[in-house]
């Protein structure tokens, strides 16, 4: 089959990087206690618009917001992974509550964009202002979805069923294409549950997903396979693609 069967579709908060991009801005930019002021009076994207308008407002530019993000550690065992994964013809996704602008910036940084295939994220944008916006992925004014176990602003599953199917219509032959899922937190949950019993789960462990799945493990159909570090990551991984393409 060769790696061109297997799609990897992992998050990107402390899953590809170890830390949160959107909290590595607060921090780093001065904004941690507003972020705790907002933090439980809005939902999470809308926070994130109001945090880029206060940094805006203190004259903080989208350079300055890019450099912040370039300085973010990146495990190099993730970098070499992800490089090995593309070089072995896999078909890698993100799918990832952070924003656009973030991961672009981070992933161009260690020369890494061109070896996905798609990002599913929350749009990010300038506006005539330059003053960098965050929407949702999926419009609450447009009813986006009714899954609850995610957040209203994305369902990550939803996003898989969405990859599956373009698959399917794009090949004809989806008994070929085999899922590695790759994720940490609560909304990596409902994908996970949306895996075949020939598809692969890669949980942190002792993060959020890793204890949902193991509080009812009969519901996932996916084979598991947990990870802490990126050395682990990286070994798990090519393991896997290794196995999948015999």
């Amino acid at each position: 089959m060769g790696g061109g069967g297997v799609v990897v579709v992992l998050d990107f908060d402390r899953t590809i990087i170890d830390d949160d991009s959107d909290r590595w801005i607060v921090a780093e930019l001065g904004l941690t206690e507003l972020f705790k002021e907002l933090r439980h009076s809005m939902p999470w994207i809308s926070l994130m618009d109001r945090i880029m308008a206060q940094l805006h407002s203190n004259g903080v530019t989208v350079d300055h917001i890019a450099d912040c993000l370039k300085r973010l550690p990146f495990p190099p065992p993730i970098v070499s992974a992800i490089k090995s994964a593309h070089a072995l013809g896999c078909d890698l996704r993100i799918i990832s509550d952070a924003n656009t602008f973030s991961i672009r910036t981070i992933l161009q940084h260690h020369a890494l964009f061109h070896c996905f295939s798609q990002i599913h994220t929350n749009p990010a944008f300038l506006d005539n202002q330059g003053r960098l916006r965050v929407t949702p992925f999926h419009h609450s004014t447009h009813s986006p979805h009714s899954c609850p176990l995610c957040p209203p602003n994305m369902c990550k599953g939803l996003v898989i069923d969405q990859i599956r199917s373009s698959l399917l219509s794009g090949t004809g032959n989806e008994e070929e294409r085999r899922f590695i899922y790759i994720g940490d937190g609560a909304g990596d949950y409902c994908p996970t549950l949306k895996l075949k019993g020939g598809d692969f789960v890669m949980p942190r462990k002792n993060y959020p997903l890793w204890n949902k799945i193991h509080s009812d493990p009969k519901l996932v159909a996916a084979q598991l396979h947990d990870w802490s570090t990126g050395e682990d990551l990286e070994t798990i991984l090519l393991n896997l693609i290794n196995k999948i393409s015999l």
